[in-house]
C-alpha cells in the first residue's frame, strides 16, 4: 500500500483570507499533503470584514462531491479527516458519515473534530449547530480541539486556568484533546494537549490585533504532525510554534499572512517548548 498524503477537509471556505479551507488547504499541501476540501460554507471573505457574501452549501451537494471521490475509489488514500465550522446543524450527520466511509476505507485513519461554534465573544454558528456536534461528531473523534468557550461549553464547566482546562478535557472521555486560548495569567495565554496518560502545554504572551483563522491553522497542523508520526506532546509544539510564528508576522493584517509566512510552517521561529501540567 503506497503512502496515504491526503487529507479530507470539511469546514467553511472563503474567496479572499485565510479561514476554514482557507487556513488549512494551503498550511497542509505546504506541508505535503493533498488536500480534499469540502466547503460547508462558501463566502466571499470572513465575515468579521464589514461586508461579505456567500451561502451555506447544501448538504445535498456536499453528499454528492463525496459520492465523486467514492465512486472513483479514492477514499482509501485519504489517511485523516478534519472537520470545522458547519454552515447547518444537518452538516454534522454528513461529516459523521464522511468520517465512517474513509475509516471504512482505512482503518488506520484519524478524524480531529473542532467543534468550531464560539469564543471569548461567545456563540456564533447557527442554531443548533453546537448541539449536533456534541451529539454526533464529538463521541467519533479521535482528537477534539476545541477552543476555551467551547470546551467550557461542551462540558459546562467553568475554565478560567490550565487546571479547570485538563479537568474538563478528561470529562469529555476523549482519548486525546487540543484546547486553545487558555489562560496562563493576565499576559499569557497557552495551548494543552491532553490524553489519558498525559496533559501538556504551550504558553505565549497574549497579543492583539491576532487575526482570524489561527484556531483552523492549528488544528490542522496539529492532525499534520499526528499523521507524520509525532507524539501528541511533539505535534503540540511543533504546531503552536508555527502558528505563533505566522501570528507574530500577521500582527495588525486584516488577514492571516499565511503564503508570505510559508517558510514558518517549515521552519518556524521562535519555537515554543511545551511544559508539563
Amino acid at each position: 500500500m503506497p503512502e496515504r498524503r491526503t487529507i479530507l477537509s470539511i469546514q467553511s471556505d472563503v474567496i479572499r483570507g485565510h479561514v476554514g479551507n482557507g487556513a488549512a488547504r494551503f498550511a497542509l499541501q505546504r506541508l505535503g499533503y493533498d488536500v480534499w476540501a469540502l466547503p460547508t460554507i462558501l463566502l466571499s471573505n470572513h465575515p468579521g470584514h464589514a461586508k461579505f457574501r456567500g451561502e451555506t452549501t447544501p448538504t445535498t451537494h456536499l453528499r454528492a462531491l463525496l459520492e465523486g471521490i467514492v465512486d472513483n475509489g479514492w477514499l482509501s488514500q485519504c489517511a485523516g479527516v478534519v472537520s470545522g465550522y458547519l454552515g447547518s446543524a444537518d452538516q454534522a450527520a454528513f461529516v459523521a458519515n464522511a468520517v465512517a466511509q474513509v475509516k471504512q476505507a482505512n482503518p488506520n485513519a484519524l478524524y480531529l473534530c473542532d467543534p468550531v461554534f464560539g469564543d471569548d465573544d461567545g456563540a456564533y454558528a447557527r442554531p443548533g449547530v453546537a448541539e449536533a456536534m456534541a451529539r454526533h461528531l464529538v463521541p467519533l473523534a479521535d482528537i477534539v480541539a476545541p477552543n476555551r468557550f467551547e470546551l467550557a461549553s461542551l462540558t459546562a464547566r467553568s475554565i478560567t486556568n490550565a487546571a479547570d482546562a485538563v479537568a474538563a478535557t478528561r470529562s469529555l472521555a476523549r482519548g486525546e484533546v487540543l484546547v486553545t486560548s487558555v489562560p496562563f495569567g493576565g499576559a499569557e495565554i497557552g495551548s494543552l494537549v491532553v490524553t489519558r496518560t498525559e496533559a501538556a502545554a504551550t504558553v505565549t504572551r497574549r497579543l492583539d490585533g491576532v487575526p482570524h483563522g489561527t484556531g483552523d491553522l492549528l488544528s490542522a497542523l496539529y492532525l499534520e504532525r499526528r499523521l507524520s508520526g509525532a507524539s501528541p506532546r511533539e505535534a503540540l509544539e511543533k504546531a503552536a510554534s508555527a502558528t505563533n510564528a505566522i501570528i507574530c508576522n500577521s500582527i495588525g493584517q486584516d488577514e492571516l499572512k499565511l503564503v508570505q509566512s510559508q517558510q514558518l510552517l517549515i521552519d518556524p521561529i521562535p519555537r515554543l517548548s511545551s511544559i508539563t501540567l
